[in-house]
This record gives C-alpha cells, sequence and structure tokens, in this order.
C-alpha cells in the first residue's frame, strides 16, 4: 500500500520514492505525491527519473484498494526496487485545486442557505460542474450562489486540511455533503475547512487560500431531474502559485 502523501503536502512536487512493482495497471510506489483520478478531481500527471538519467512521463494515475497505479508513456518500465524521483506537473495540480476549492465555496454556500447535499461533481481543464439535491432552483439561484462564492474568494480565508477521529462524522453528519458510501473507511476523517465558512470531507488537493480560487463565473445552468440542479462553472487563467519546492 502506497503512502498518500498528496493528503497532506499538496504544494510539495517532488518526492522520492522506490518501484515497488510493475505491471500492466502501472507502476507502484512505496510513497507518491501523484493524485490518483477520484472524487471528481482528475488526476495528476508529471515525470519518474532515476539517478542513471532515465526518466518517464506519468500519464494517468489511479487507485484501487489503497494501492496508487502510475501508468506510463508507452516503453521500458522501472524496475522493481529502483529509487526513483516523482515531480508533479505544477500547473495542471494547482489548476485542478482551485477548481476543487471553487466547488466547495459552492457547495458550502448551496448547504448554508438550503441545506443541499451535493449530488454529483467533476472537474475537467477547461471548467467543472457541480450537481446539488435543489428541486425549486433556478438560474437566479445559482448566480446567487455564485456571488456568495466569490464574496468567500474576496475573504480571502484560509482553507486548512484537519484530521478528525471516525466518531466525529457520527456527531457531526453535516461533515458529509456526498453518499456516506462515497467516504472512505478508516479511523481517521480527513475535512478540507475554508475557515469560518464551510467545513466538509474530502480527499482531494485544495488551494491554501479561497484568494488563489480567483473569480467564478456561472457558464450554464442545468436541470438534470426533478431534484438535481447542475451548475458549469469557470475560471480566469492565471499563473499558478508557486509550490513549496519550486526547484
Amino acid at each position: 500500500m502506497s503512502a498518500l502523501l498528496y493528503l497532506d503536502s499538496a504544494y510539495q512536487t517532488h518526492f522520492e520514492a522506490t518501484v515497488l512493482g510493475t505491471g500492466p495497471e502501472g507502476v507502484e510506489l512505496d510513497r507518491t505525491l501523484f493524485y490518483p483520478e477520484g472524487g471528481g478531481q482528475p488526476h495528476d500527471e508529471g515525470w519518474l527519473s532515476a539517478a542513471d538519467g532515465a526518466r518517464w512521463r506519468v500519464n494517468r494515475v489511479s487507485k484501487s484498494s489503497g494501492t496508487v497505479r502510475h501508468q506510463l508513456e508507452p516503453g521500458p518500465s522501472p524496475v522493481d526496487g529502483l529509487a526513483v524521483r516523482g515531480t508533479v506537473d505544477w500547473a495542471r495540480r494547482h489548476r485542478n485545486m482551485r477548481y476543487h476549492t471553487a466547488v466547495h465555496l459552492l457547495s458550502g454556500a448551496a448547504f448554508a442557505r438550503f441545506g443541499s447535499d451535493i449530488t454529483g461533481s467533476q472537474i475537467a481543464s477547461t471548467g467543472a460542474r457541480l450537481d446539488l439535491a435543489l428541486p425549486e432552483a433556478r438560474r437566479e439561484t445559482a448566480e446567487e450562489l455564485i456571488r456568495e462564492a466569490n464574496l468567500q474568494v474576496e475573504a480571502a480565508r484560509r482553507v486548512e486540511v484537519r484530521w478528525v477521529d471516525a466518531a466525529e462524522l457520527e456527531r457531526t453528519p453535516s461533515l458529509v455533503r456526498v453518499r456516506r458510501d462515497l467516504v472512505p473507511p478508516g479511523e481517521r476523517l480527513r475535512l478540507i475547512d475554508i475557515v469560518g465558512f464551510d467545513v466538509q470531507a474530502d480527499g482531494g488537493t485544495h488551494v491554501r487560500s479561497t484568494a488563489e480560487v480567483g473569480p467564478i463565473r456561472l457558464d450554464r445552468f442545468e436541470n438534470k431531474g426533478a431534484r438535481n440542479k447542475r451548475l458549469y462553472v469557470q475560471l480566469e487563467e492565471r499563473a499558478p502559485t508557486p509550490p513549496d519546492d519550486p526547484d
């Protein structure tokens, strides 16, 4: 099982690891900063390199039963036991972090006003969508949620990762805005805390301040059945905030 460094070190892009195994599904490392696709957030991309100068492009990252697999470009794979250095594509990672935090701002605004849960979300390179259980919502409702989210962007609120005992979920069920069965089992629960605004369980990577998200724009609003409403949003293009290891 891989040590999931991205859970606590989203702003790091370099790491040292050892190859545990290779196969059709990709390369397994003993530790990784690469975020695997899941929870509506796309996987990271980047590179693995070895001391002899060998270099492999990481094209896709997936996770199953606690094991993270790094799918490499076609060609020879690194051998078992090899020491490698991983490098995350920071521009892609930071864009995904901005969009993921934007989705939390919108879902937080919807929960505060309507008590609405999330019924789906997906981040892409050109935007994001958020599905909410809002039977009576109209486009005007969506625009109000966008305005509230942008107020939180302007407030430059801190965004923190916190870990709590899993029993906290039973005491505070509102920490989970998706189906309970989508929350990974375990002794600890990972929370994303937009300080002073919203707290919810989440396994993705996020920016440290809502200011990094930038202005959120509503692209379109759709009815997706009797209860579900879908918001498509976009962010402005901007240079990523430097990571913690800019070398």
